[in-house]
C-alpha cells in the first residue's frame, strides 16, 4: 500500500467527493481484498516485471468509476499510471476499451479484483440509470435515486446515477425532511406530524422543504391542506397518479414512488408528475460486464 503521504491523484472531486474520501473507500476495499498480502501474486510473478493491463467492456454500457479505479491502482503504487480512455458518462459499445492501467506486474494484479468490483459495479449503476432516463425524453419528470445504496458506497453510487442521467435524492438524512409511513403511525398522522415540522421549522430548526408521504388522493388532499410543500405519492397506478396531479394543479411538488420499473416509468412520467424515484437503480443494478486483460511490456 502507497505511504499515507504520498500525493493523490487528482481525482475525487469531480465524483462528488473528497479525495480524502475516495482514499478511504478505496483503501478498505483493498484492505478487504488483499489482507496480509496476494500470496498467489508474490509466488509466481517476478517482482519487477512491468505489465499493461486494459480494462475493456464485454457489453454495452454507460462509463462510471474510472477515477475509482485509479485510485486503486494508485494506493498501491503511486509510480503507476493511469489512462482514461471513455469519458465519464458516455455510452460505448462491447470491445470499446475504458482505460490503461501501466505498473508492475504484481500491482496489476493484486489491484485487479478492487478496480473491477468498482467498476462493475458503478457501471452497472449508471448503465440501468441510463435505460430508465431514455423513457422520459421529452418529458419534464426528473429521475431520482433513493437511500437504498450499498452502505459505505452511497456518494460513489450515487455518482453513478448522475452519470446515467438520473438525479440525486437526499444523500442522508440531514439534507431533507420527509415524513414516510412509519413516522405517520408514531407522530399522529398527517396533519400532527406536519405540524410538529411547520413548528421546529419557524422556530429556526431547519430551513429545508417538507415532504409527506401518502397512498391516495384523500391523504393528498389533507396533507395539502396541513401545509406540505411537497409529497410523495406511494404505491399508486398511474391512473391514481393523473388523478393526484389534476388535483394538486402544481400548488406542491410532487413525486412518485413504489412499483416503478423501465416499463411503466413513461406512463407515470406521463401524468405530469414532477419526479420519480426509482430504489431499482442503486438496489437492483446488475454488475456491468468488464474484463481487465494483463500483459507484460
Amino acid at each position: 500500500m502507497a505511504d499515507p503521504s504520498s500525493p493523490l491523484p487528482a481525482v475525487g472531486s469531480s465524483l462528488g467527493i473528497s479525495r480524502e474520501e475516495l482514499r478511504a473507500i478505496v483503501e478498505r476495499a483493498l484492505a478487504e481484498d488483499v489482507g496480509r498480502g496476494d500470496i498467489t501474486t508474490r509466488l509466481t510473478v517476478p517482482e519487477n516485471l512491468k505489465a499493461r493491463g486494459e480494462f475493456i467492456a464485454k457489453q454495452d454500457l454507460v462509463v462510471a468509476g474510472l477515477p475509482v479505479a485509479e485510485m486503486v491502482f494508485h494506493l498501491l503504487d503511486p509510480a503507476s499510471g493511469f489512462e482514461i480512455l471513455s469519458s465519464e458518462g458516455s455510452s460505448i459499445g462491447a470491445g470499446t476499451h475504458l482505460a490503461r492501467a501501466r505498473a508492475r506486474a504484481r500491482t496489476l494484479l493484486t489491484g485487479e479484483r478492487v478496480a473491477l468490483n468498482f467498476l462493475q459495479r458503478l457501471c452497472g449503476i449508471a448503465t440501468l440509470t441510463r435505460r430508465f432516463a431514455s423513457q422520459l425524453t421529452g418529458l419534464k419528470t426528473e429521475l431520482l435515486d433513493t437511500r437504498k445504496t450499498t452502505p459505505g458506497l452511497r456518494a460513489l453510487e450515487k455518482y453513478a446515477v448522475r452519470m446515467g442521467g438520473g438525479h440525486n435524492h437526499r444523500q442522508r438524512l440531514d439534507d431533507g425532511i420527509l415524513i414516510k409511513n412509519n413516522h405517520l403511525s408514531l407522530g399522529g398522522g398527517i396533519r400532527a406530524a406536519l405540524e410538529r415540522a411547520r413548528q421546529a421549522r419557524a422556530a429556526g430548526e431547519t430551513r429545508l422543504p417538507i415532504e409527506v408521504e401518502v397512498g391516495n388522493l384523500q391523504e393528498l388532499r389533507e396533507a395539502t391542506a396541513a401545509g406540505a410543500e411537497a409529497v410523495l405519492l406511494d404505491n399508486m397506478t398511474p391512473a391514481q397518479v393523473a388523478e393526484c396531479v389534476a388535483f394538486a394543479a402544481g400548488r406542491v411538488r410532487l413525486e412518485v414512488s413504489g412499483g416503478i420499473n423501465a416499463e411503466n416509468v413513461r406512463a407515470y412520467a406521463e401524468t405530469g408528475v414532477d419526479c420519480i424515484s426509482v430504489g431499482a437503480l442503486t438496489h437492483s443494478a446488475p454488475a456491468a460486464d468488464i474484463h481487465f486483460l494483463i500483459e507484460p511490456v
